[in-house]
């Protein structure tokens, strides 16, 4: 999927929009990738003179793609659905993303109970893990 087609699936948009292209979906999995540019607005506060994409940013990363995997998926009109996070079980950062690194996003969306989704979500830049995620959300309809 292209930008515009992701922007299709969610609301989210520049500078909040985190994900760049989705690779691939597999039954209940996405793989998708951010680019990250030393032009992001957050590298302007974290950190001047060493920066480092804010952990936080990660894993809204691997939840907007999740996001696009349960949108593309479960239901039948994405636009009468929002997605908010209900629970970060975990969330565990082995290594610094810099400006020039592709964070490399696989989410898996676990068990389903009424609105509730797990996610599981591995980032990865040059195949080393970066960012680990265990985490609930919930799908809204809206009103």
């Amino acid at each position: 999927m292209t930008i515009e087609e992701i922007k299709q699936y969610i609301p989210h948009r520049y500078p909040f929009l985190l994900v760049d292209r989705v690779v691939g979906i597999e039954g209940r999995t996405i793989r998708a990738y951010k680019n990250v540019t030393g032009n992001e607005d957050f590298f302007n506060g974290h950190f001047p003179g060493n920066p480092v994409m804010p952990g936080v940013l990660q894993v809204e990363a691997m939840a907007q793609a999740a996001c696009i995997l349960a949108l593309k998926t479960l239901v039948d009109n994405p636009a009468d659905y929002q997605i908010y996070f209900s629970t970060i079980n975990s969330a565990k950062f082995r290594k610094p993303v810099v400006p020039g690194d592709r964070l490399d996003m696989e989410v898996t969306l676990g068990e389903q109970k009424r609105m509730f989704m797990g996610l599981i979500g591995k980032a990865t830049v040059d195949g080393v893990v970066v960012c680990e995620l265990d985490a609930m959300a919930a799908m809204v309809k809206k009103t």
